[in-house]
């Protein structure tokens, strides 16, 4: 195994890490940011306010998007598995 092979594994799965936590990282960004300008508006200074919606989004999109997330990780996992006789010989 050369550097090359280890780095491109390396790639791929920082790049299928960020695939699977974008979306879900997004959501909770751009719920955190509504309830801060509503915070903000109201003049209302709750730290334990966002937590619930934000909490309610992540998991509305783990439904939405759980199937997608779980075929990327089971399609990186199968690549990486089918490729561990090439990288040891």
């Amino acid at each position: 195994m050369n550097s090359g092979t280890v780095m491109e594994i390396g790639r791929q799965a920082i790049e299928t890490a960020l695939l699977l936590a974008g979306p879900l990282l997004l959501v909770a960004l751009a719920v955190g940011l509504l309830v801060s300008i509503f915070q903000a508006a109201t003049q209302i200074n709750e730290a334990t306010l966002s937590f619930i919606p934000k909490l309610v989004a992540v998991f509305l999109v783990l439904i939405l998007a759980g199937p997608w997330m779980l075929q990327l990780i089971l399609d990186f996992m199968r690549r990486m598995l089918e490729s561990i006789p090439n990288v040891i010989g």
